[in-house]
Order: C-alpha cells, then sequence, then structure tokens
C-alpha cells in the first residue's frame, strides 16, 4: 500500500493517546512504508512503531514512527 509522509502538530491527548492534526504539507510518497523503514535501519537509525499510542485526526489508515531522538515521523496509508 502506498504511504504518504505528512506533517503532524500535537493537540493533547484523547483516551491516554497524543492526539496530531495534519498540517496539509505532505512529504513524500512511497510505494509501502516499509521502504522507508528499510533505509532507515540501512543507515543504522533506532526506531520504535509508535501508531497505537497515537491518534492523527481526520485519517483513517496512518502509521507513526519515532527515532531514538524523540522525532515522529507519520505516515498516511492510501
Amino acid at each position: 500500500m502506498p504511504a504518504t509522509e505528512i506533517e503532524v502538530t500535537p493537540a493533547g491527548t484523547v483516551a491516554g493517546k497524543r492526539l496530531l492534526i495534519p498540517t496539509g504539507k505532505q512529504g513524500t510518497t512511497l510505494p509501502h512504508v516499509q521502504d522507508w523503514v528499510t533505509a532507515q535501519l540501512k543507515a543504522r537509525k533506532t526506531l520504535k512503531d509508535v501508531s497505537n499510542t497515537v491518534l492523527v485526526k481526520g485519517i483513517k489508515q496512518w502509521t507513526a514512527f519515532e527515532d531514538k531522538a524523540g522525532a515522529l515521523t507519520v505516515f498516511k496509508i492510501t
């Protein structure tokens, strides 16, 4: 499934999960999110899938990854 990187802003918490609101800016579109994950792992970056701890407003399917420094990367699955 194609995945598009999106920019989000935090908007508090809902039911114990971080609420993220898309800013409207979209990044690169990949044939599959695994392509991005593989590239990050080859670059020796530590990633953690945090999709179960966040909600993205207005998007039905998403995945979110956090690196060791705490930077969050969110993808919209289309």
